[in-house]
């Protein structure tokens, strides 16, 4: 009855465009797993109101479908397949280079996109417009409750579609690894192991049943009802889940494997599933979890909008990306996994898995209106998230990952593609926006907008507006479970009281358009009028062409920032002698050149300062400020003025070039308490083109500051290092030296002590001292004898018995080091002693594997770093010799890392064109997802650096034409 058809036709267009009026009301899937044959069967019923021309067209690729019936009478269909092997006449006879390799490609990818977009399983249903008795007396409505039918309501031709199909050897969608089976339906992917309606817009509820082995777990969207047993020979056992709250098809997730269940002590509707190796892990890494529950429930004032959560964690082999989300399920990778000895793993498992809970709320079960309405629920998961970070992990921990991340999206908001609320983007770029780089670009910039605006409405407003939300989804009305940028405008009006005019300017600006303001700052004190006159110029990180297309803009005018900007005032904040000062009054629209006056406070007298003592330098650089506050560690005793700040409170996405002096900075590092001025004198006082011992000895009293943020003193170590040189006597390095050994040295035989890390904050600090003595250099770019000397000393006397916590990550920063130094004609002596050390933690590490195989692939890229620097000292056969064999290693990042160092070794070797040869070898190798992705972007990155430097570099055009047709 069906025939798979070669190309699109007439006819399935003209169903396309009649199936906007189908609608999937109800949704019942039941399933058997054959893990031995890789294989699912079953079938699936969907309760579908038929559009007028009574064809169906719904979405179904790599699926086998048996038999299709409507309201039990055997219907007839057609299946289109998506996915074809294109004619190589077509696409690949004009691959010859690199570019043409690159547009055929391009094109074979757009179209791949633009066809899957289209149903491609047309079901002919018969033309009625009379409903049966059964339909008369009930209907479903949005909710997937039944309902009384109105009589005001239009009649709609409601038949039950089911269909019966089967999916074997699946590539995609749905994956089998061994004994374990998990989906990942992001991106388009639910059609490939069920039949649906596969768009964002189409919600229902669902009836999932799944049969697999007696052994297995099934766990899957939804409340778990009940388990039966069945008689089949071997017994198998049926999991029958029900999901109330209508959701996209995409929110379907099931995972099946041999699980071990952990429920939360707390909550009886959190539940953890993990494989049995990796239970006691998971009960270290969820004890927190309750608390980030509990928090977005008191938070958004309402309960969880799903009868129960669950998180599933598999190997990381097996997963696509770290984590997948599902209506009320989380699939993660079980590396985010550690135990009560593992220090460095905490924090980054914690925000991830609070962020996975953040967008059960915000994504899942509040989910947009529009494509260009997807930053708004992103953002509001990570604002939401990073209230988990500011309550649970500290203000300072939230607003340093803030401001990082601000610096990021400036830096990169500069075309069409980090717009937050684009047609031209979500049409042109099929999602794909929301993953990647650009996708963190945009997740980023998203929360930032909206912290922009509780800026400007105060907390509490903000907070009222995201419970608003959440209580008028409970409604149960489908509707009014998507939120559109249009109607957030609105509840910051309404509930957070923002003016009309200042909404009116800043969506099209923030969301509707590109570019953050750079503003370049100056200032002189007046002493006559006791005033400060500042110097601003604004600018635009967006590119001049990317200004087309946006509202009142004309690409053609010279100032165009000048017409629009950017609407509201930035604050400016002056510290005087007599305290600190907060001016709002810079505004950010108008002309782009302004100069303004602020009035100062403080006023000038003499008697307020002891003199400067002798042996003292003038500029209060050997004083700390807190210790000795009579000093005078002004730049000018002629201004009152300490140190200077635009936007402290991070009320705008701007990137800020203020201009004072070094003392200023000086000042600001060692006296304002706010982590985020703090990084930013930093990052000031290393870039400085001539360096002071004043400017060494502050960042080195900072690092040794045990009260300040343990995130901005590795900060101050990294500038450290980078400020170290011959002109400073390299200062720098030995403050790193003797910073690290009056912590961890014994000062009697002057070598380092038995390991110690009670002190986590002092534990990250010193992790991090090796990497910036790594990267110290003398004037020939080679790292110093006394480096080289450390490090190794390091490696070879790290003692770690008696310690409570396990040190791997330790010893895997001193290895990442290792393949950091630069070896000069001094230091080259100590290649033999650290290659040996490396070579004895290669082999530990087989005999007592370190966590996710950490150390073994650090050795691996150092030793691959060090041989590619140092071919004339090292044979690169010997190092191709020494890594092969971790190329079949049960670890995936292990084998990864191997085949990685292998490819980066053979362009030394022979060149591009075989190393791309070896990886489209090791690439048909990998059986890991993941890992695929990871050799893709390796070879990815040595294609662009061979093109930055010379060209295709003797690429052949049978390896393009091969490496095209692979991707």
């Amino acid at each position: 009855m069906a025939k798979a058809k070669k190309a699109k036709n007439e006819e399935q267009r003209d169903g396309d465009n009649s199936n906007s009026e189908a609608v999937v009301k109800h949704q019942k899937l039941c399933l058997s797993i054959d893990m031995d044959r890789r294989r699912i069967y079953g079938y699936t019923e969907l309760q579908i109101a038929i559009p007028d021309n009574g064809i169906v067209g719904l979405h179904a690729d790599n699926l086998e479908i048996e038999n299709v019936t409507v309201e039990g009478e055997p219907a007839m269909f057609e299946v289109f397949p998506h996915y074809q092997h294109l004619d190589p006449k077509d696409r690949w006879s004009v691959v010859s280079s690199a570019t043409s390799a690159a547009d055929a490609s391009g094109s074979v990818y757009l179209s791949s996109l633009e066809i899957e977009l289209l149903p491609n399983l047309l079901i002919m249903c018969s033309k009625t417009t009379k409903m049966d008795d059964n339909q008369e007396e009930y209907m479903q409505v949005d909710n997937g409750e039944p309902a009384l039918a109105d009589a005001n309501r239009p009649v709609q031709n409601v038949k039950l579609v089911r269909i019966e199909y089967w999916v074997e050897k699946a590539e995609t969608g749905v994956h089998f690894n061994g004994n374990v089976l998990h989906t990942d339906n992001q991106l388009r992917r639910a059609r490939c192991w069920f039949p649906c309606l596969d768009d964002s817009v189409q919600c229902c509820c669902y009836d999932l049943e799944f049969t697999v082995a007696s052994d297995l777990v099934a766990v899957s969207s939804g409340t778990l009802l009940h388990q039966v047993l069945t008689k089949d020979d071997p017994p198998q056992k049926t999991y029958v889940y029900k999901l109330d709250v209508p959701v996209a098809a995409q929110w379907i997730s099931l995972a099946v494997a041999p699980f071990e269940i952990l429920p939360d002590r707390h909550r009886g509707l959190l539940s953890y599933f993990c494989l049995p190796s990796n239970l006691s892990k998971l009960r270290n890494t969820v004890v927190f979890f309750y608390n980030a529950f509990s928090h977005y429930e008191d938070y958004l004032s309402a309960s969880f909008p799903f009868g129960s959560y669950t998180q599933v964690f598999i190997a990381p082999e097996m997963t696509v990306s770290s984590w997948s989300s599902g209506a009320s399920t989380s699939i993660f990778s079980s590396h985010l996994l550690f135990d009560e000895k593992l220090i460095d793993q905490t924090i980054e498992t914690r925000i991830k898995l609070a962020y996975a809970l953040a967008r059960q709320w915000f994504g899942v079960y509040i989910t947009p209106e529009a494509p260009n309405d997807e930053w708004l629920v992103e953002g509001l998961a990570g604002f939401l998230t990073d209230s988990f970070i500011k309550r649970f992990l500290g203000n300072n921990e939230a607003r340093y990952r803030r401001y990082k991340a601000n610096c990021a999206v400036c830096q990169a908001d500069d075309s069409g593609a980090t717009t937050l609320s684009s047609s031209a983007a979500s049409k042109d770029l099929y999602g794909t926006q929301c993953i990647g780089f650009y996708g963190k670009i945009r997740s980023w910039k998203s929360v930032a907008v909206l912290q922009m605006l509780e800026k400007q409405m105060g907390p509490e407003s903000f907070r009222k507006i995201l419970q608003n939300i959440v209580l008028r989804a409970r409604d149960g009305n489908r509707s009014l479970r998507t939120l559109s940028t249009k109607e957030f405008r609105h509840f910051a009006n309404k509930i957070g009281n923002l003016e009309r005019p200042f909404l009116k300017e800043f969506f099209p600006r923030w969301v509707g358009s590109c570019g953050c303001p750079v503003l370049k700052m100056g200032f002189s004190y007046n002493k006559r009028k006791n005033m400060i006159e500042l110097a601003v110029l604004r600018g635009c990180t967006s590119r001049p062409d990317s200004w087309v297309g946006i509202d009142n803009i004309n690409p053609d005018s010279e100032n165009r920032d000048g017409v629009v900007g950017w609407p509201g005032m930035m604050s400016i904040r002056v510290h005087e002698l007599d305290g600190m000062y907060d001016h709002p009054f810079l505004p950010m629209a108008g002309e782009p050149w302004q100069l303004l006056e602020i009035q100062c406070h403080s006023k000038l007298a003499s008697k307020r300062f002891q003199k400067t003592k002798k042996g003292t330098k003038a500029d209060g650089s050997d004083d700390n400020g807190d210790a000795v506050p009579t000093t005078d560690v002004r730049p000018n005793s002629e201004s009152p003025l300490l140190w200077l700040r635009a936007d402290p409170e991070m009320e705008y996405l701007a990137e800020v070039h203020f201009n004072q002096p070094v003392q200023m900075w000086i000042n600001q590092l060692e006296r304002d308490k706010d982590v985020v001025a703090q990084a930013q004198a930093i990052e000031v006082l290393e870039a400085l083109p001539q360096l002071s011992f004043s400017v060494v000895n502050a960042l080195n009293n900072f690092l040794i500051d045990s009260k300040a943020f343990w995130r901005v003193r590795i900060q101050a170590a990294y500038a450290l290092a980078a400020t170290t040189s011959e002109d400073t006597d390299w200062a720098g390095l030995l403050h790193l030296i003797n910073f690290y050994k009056s912590r961890r040295f014994d000062p009697k035989i002057n070598l380092p002590r038995p390991n110690d890390f009670h002190d986590f904050q002092e534990y990250f600090v010193l992790e991090a001292i090796p990497h910036a003595i790594a990267m110290v250099r003398s004037s020939d770019k080679k790292s110093p004898r006394e480096a080289v000397e450390f490090i190794l000393q390091l490696l070879k006397y790290n003692d770690n018995s008696g310690n409570t916590y396990s040190d791997v990550f330790l010893v895997a920063a001193l290895v990442q080091s290792v393949g950091e130094l630069e070896f000069g004609q001094q230091s080259v002596i100590y290649l033999p002693s650290l290659l040996k050390r490396l070579d004895r933690l290669l082999q530990f590490d087989r005999l007592m594997p370190s966590h996710n195989g950490i150390l073994t692939i650090c050795c691996i890229q150092s030793l691959t770093q060090m041989a590619l620097k140092l071919s004339e000292f090292i044979p690169l056969d010997h190092v191709v010799e020494l890594i092969r064999p971790y190329r079949v290693s049960k670890t995936w990042q292990i084998r990864i890392a191997a085949s990685r160092g292998l490819v980066e070794l053979e362009v030394q070797c022979k060149g591009i064109d075989a190393a791309l040869k070896l990886f489209i070898e090791y690439l048909n190798d990998e059986t890991s997802l993941r890992g695929q992705t990871k050799l893709g972007l390796c070879a990815l990155r040595i294609s662009q650096m061979i093109n930055q430097s010379n060209g295709d570099n003797g690429i052949k055009s049978d390896t393009l034409d091969f490496k095209v047709k692979r991707a």
